[in-house]
């Protein structure tokens, strides 16, 4: 993680003007991977807010999420999926998020966060330093900067000496994390913050706030990883919507089946791949999606009527939250081959009663989970599921 003593610092910084005994905000949990604050309202409610630091900050933002579904606590936490550059730090994070909780419940800003706002823009060979605060240092532990200065000479252009510059120099990270991307890529996720920082401003916001953060989160991920990039499988966001996903397979075992499959598929009918439609639940990540085979028709391969997949993993019983959306499409890619799926070519003629949809697919994938919530779990005999 780029600027780790940097994070460390800001953290320190935190937990010094926001103890646990604050009376409007407190940190009461912090590392270099999440913090855990507590919001003191009007009439001492308590709300308390999450915030998971990943290994792309801070290029990106960490997640925020609230445990509460008070719309004056959701709104300020929607705020921060918008920020960028000096803004994603986490010391700026905070200010933005206690300034916004405070104007949504009409109580007045700490005067910590006075002295928030003055720690943001000094230097950061002063900023953690004896003398910035006049009251021990934050990150050095009451030490001066030289210290800090002689670990990094300006002089070595292998060392982190950004951690020496004013946080603008800061933004060469983030320069080099876009280049990880597609431009349209870029595009994409550029006008999905729009989209969702103008249906803020409307009032009208979908989803809810930590599975619009960790989808996000997690197209940005997919738009660097490897399989993606290698064309292993594609992506398409319905109607510009973040919680609904096209995904086109297009890789699967060389040696299997259903390979030479897509390869006839592509010489009779033009396509490459198996299209997977992907719904996600404001509740995601804590409930795992639904996901459905469009095109073509299956047989085998676990893929059951309407095209439901049968899979413990895609289940409330068997899903984690640590789950990703590549690591499920890969565990469907595998599903497939393991239950020997081929293409019924000439299928999506034939009547009503096999063809594809949603309502047959969530039908059938209900009557699945009931008889396996009562029967267990286990490998079928056959291969319809």
């Amino acid at each position: 993680m780029a600027c780790l003593r940097t994070l460390k610092a800001e953290i320190q910084t935190l937990e010094r003007l926001f103890p646990r005994n604050h009376d409007r905000f407190r940190l009461t949990a912090a590392s270099v991977d999440e913090l855990a604050c507590t919001f003191v309202g009007s009439g001492g409610s308590l709300y308390r807010i999450h915030a998971n630091i990943t290994e792309t900050y801070p290029s990106t933002p960490p997640v925020w999420f609230a445990e509460s579904e008070e719309t004056s606590v959701t709104n300020a936490v929607q705020v921060l999926t918008n920020t960028e550059g000096l803004d994603n730090h986490i010391i700026s994070q905070v200010a933005i998020l206690l300034r916004e909780l405070c104007k949504l419940h009409g109580v007045p800003e700490p005067p910590d966060l006075d002295s928030l706002k003055i720690h943001m823009h000094l230097p950061l060979r002063h900023r953690f330093s004896k003398g910035s605060e006049g009251s021990g240092g934050a990150g050095t532990g009451g030490e001066s900067g030289t210290e800090e200065d002689e670990e990094m000479p300006e002089s070595d252009p292998d060392s982190d000496a950004d951690e020496d510059l004013p946080l603008e120099m800061e933004e060469a990270p983030r320069t080099a994390k876009k280049e990880d991307m597609e431009v349209e890529h870029l595009a994409t996720l550029e006008r999905l913050r729009q989209s969702q920082r103008q249906d803020y401003l409307a009032g009208s916001v979908s989803g809810s706030v930590q599975a619009t953060d960790r989808l996000m989160k997690e197209l940005r991920d997919i738009y660097r990883s490897d399989s993606f990039k290698t064309n292993v499988y594609s992506i398409e966001l319905v109607n510009d919507s973040i919680y609904e996903w096209n995904i086109r397979l297009k890789c699967v075992d060389p040696d299997s089946p259903l390979h030479n499959d897509l390869i006839l598929l592509k010489e009779k009918e033009g396509k490459d791949s198996i299209l997977l439609n992907i719904m996600f639940k404001e509740t995601y990540p804590f409930e795992p999606p639904f996901v459905r085979v469009v095109y073509p028709i299956i047989s085998g391969g676990y893929v059951l009527v309407g095209g439901a997949i049968c899979m413990e993993l895609l289940t409330k019983q068997g899903w984690s939250s640590a789950y990703t959306v590549e690591a499920v499409i890969m565990q469907i890619a595998a599903t497939l081959v393991k239950g020997k799926a081929r293409i019924q070519f000439g299928a999506t003629k034939v009547v009503s009663q096999t063809q594809y949809s949603l309502a047959r697919a969530q039908q059938s994938f209900k009557s699945l989970v009931q008889i396996h919530e009562k029967n267990g779990w286990f490998t079928p005999p056959k291969e319809d599921g």
